[in-house]
């Protein structure tokens, strides 16, 4: 592949699911009418994609898969895209957390490295598997522009990775609900050069 070769790859955070805002990590709640509504809006008519490749979980997946086949785009699961497994943690909401322990959340938001939650996925565990499903995309979609249907904790690893931001600090990126994160790749392998076009946007 010619070391000019652009890959373009959009980011959208899945809409809002049952039950609301919480810690839901791995658990596979559906969309709610809102997400549902809050994703169609975020895409409109638009298909600029060659392909779309997306989280498993149902939250990513269903909307991915109305999407392919609204504009015959062929469509790739990948399971290392999903959210980071929150453990104990999982179904429960801020406020839940913050009446058992005021502290402990402020601590994970501060410095997740070192407090993960109870039975959690590390954050070095979470980054090695997005980092592998994130390059093989890059490798598997050179020189095209993706769609990605995801979870903002893979969008903040995502994002972290291109801007070679700590991994400590990839929770001070905001990522709403049905938001668009642009990444340009010019070239590709070791010599790639990511660059963020925009975040938390929309088409």
């Amino acid at each position: 592949m010619p070391a000019h070769t652009t890959t373009t790859v959009d980011l959208i955070r899945h809409g809002e699911p049952v039950g609301g805002r919480r810690y839901r990590g791995q658990l596979d709640d559906p969309l709610s009418e809102k997400g549902w509504r809050q994703m169609r809006e975020a895409v409109g008519d638009h298909s600029p994609w060659n392909a779309i490749v997306s989280s498993p979980l149902q939250r990513c997946a269903a909307f991915a898969e109305e999407l392919a086949a609204r504009h015959g785009l062929p469509l790739h699961f990948d399971a290392r895209l999903m959210e980071i497994g929150f453990g104990a943690w999982e179904g429960r909401t801020a406020e839940e957390l913050l009446a058992e322990d005021p502290q402990r959340l402020a601590d994970f938001w501060r410095d997740p490295l070192h407090h993960t939650p109870p039975g959690a996925e590390t954050l070095p565990a979470f980054r090695d598997r997005v980092t592998a499903g994130w390059n093989e995309l890059l490798e598997r979609h050179t020189g095209q522009h993706v769609l990605v249907v995801g979870h903002a904790g893979m969008m903040r690893m995502i994002i972290r990775e291109v801007l070679a931001m700590p991994l400590d600090k990839m929770f001070r990126l905001q990522v709403g609900n049905a938001a668009i994160t642009r990444i340009r790749v010019d070239g590709c392998g070791a010599e790639a050069l990511p660059q963020l076009v925009f975040h938390d946007g929309r088409l």
